[in-house]
């Protein structure tokens, strides 16, 4: 079976690669530039483009829709419909199964665990925008015209999580400068972060699952969720350093966000540190018999791949 890989530079296509090169199986990377990872296939395309799209997903058996986009609402709005529709379009005619890999945004400010019945109320144009390409993929479920499913994780990281994870830029990443941590407007409200190794072979082990299809999956989520201060501290420990650190305040984040466009796209998210963030996914634990790696363990892998990888 060929398992393809759109979007294979960010975080998850990279991590989901290694898991895919262990379960032995047949890897085509697809990025705009060529990613290459030893023992897979490399090739250029671009979601944007139907005819590159259907190109890349040729011959496929399972397609994984793991693309990222620049973190800007104008771009997400004009480009995510066309990447989702693309990809449809070409796992229909190659007749591969879909399996996309989505964040919670649609649900917007949730009491309590955010589950796979948690309604759609988005609270931010990020949230509308992925709402709608949501509810496009589950449309073509629904109708039997393709046959996909859903696996959402929570914000993640872990080993390839890089810049795309708040965690890595605000501690891991500061704490090997031997810089202070930093956390986003209230380290004391608990927020769920998915390992990658946990999204990365929750998504292989969804995939080799014919009735897990036209569903909708959390992926593995370490429970219960972890307040900022625990996080640090943990982190801290591990590095043998001080777990002192300073938070950025709402007001701080608007007033960066004059000056540098990533701070302006970030501030309509920051409900989501602001409010506890607790992510379930317990039907995929039960269903599978699987454990979520425990915080603590994951810190520690992830301080271990950052000191020898970077």
């Amino acid at each position: 079976m060929l398992h393809t890989i759109l979007g294979a530079g960010g975080f998850a296509g990279n991590a989901l690669a290694h898991e895919l090169i262990k379960q032995n199986v047949t890897i085509r990377l697809v990025s705009r530039s060529t990613h290459e990872i030893q023992g897979t296939e490399s090739v250029k395309g671009d979601l944007l483009s139907a005819m590159e799209t259907a190109e890349a997903v040729r011959g496929s058996d399972i397609v994984y829709l793991c693309a990222g986009l620049p973190y800007d609402s104008g771009v997400w709005q004009e480009m995510w419909p066309r990447v989702m529709q693309n990809t449809i379009d070409a796992c229909k005619r190659a007749q591969a199964k879909l399996i996309f890999l989505d964040v919670v945004y649609m649900y917007g400010k949730v009491t309590g665990k955010m589950t796979e019945e948690t309604p759609y109320k988005p609270c931010s144009k990020k949230g509308e925008i992925r709402a709608n390409v949501a509810t496009m993929l589950e449309n073509e479920m629904r109708q039997g015209t393709q046959q996909a499913l859903i696996a959402r994780a929570a914000d993640v990281y872990g080993p390839y999580a890089g810049s795309t994870s708040i965690p890595h830029v605000l501690v891991f990443d500061k704490l090997l400068q031997g810089k202070r941590a930093q956390w986003l407007v209230d380290a004391h409200k608990p927020h769920s972060y998915t390992y990658t190794s946990d999204c990365a072979k929750g998504l292989w082990m969804l995939s080799t699952q014919a009735d897990a299809f036209n569903q909708v999956w959390h992926l593995p989520t370490s429970n219960p969720a972890l307040d900022g201060k625990t996080f640090i501290a943990l982190a801290a420990k591990e590095l043998g350093v001080s777990p002192e650190y300073s938070v950025l305040k709402k007001p701080m984040v608007r007033l960066a966000g004059i000056f540098a466009r990533k701070f302006r796209e970030s501030y309509e998210m920051l409900y989501q540190s602001e409010f506890e963030y607790s992510f379930d996914s317990t039907k995929f634990e039960k269903r599978f018999g699987y454990s979520p790696k425990p915080y603590a363990e994951g810190i520690r892998e992830t301080i271990q791949f950052l000191k020898t990888n970077y």
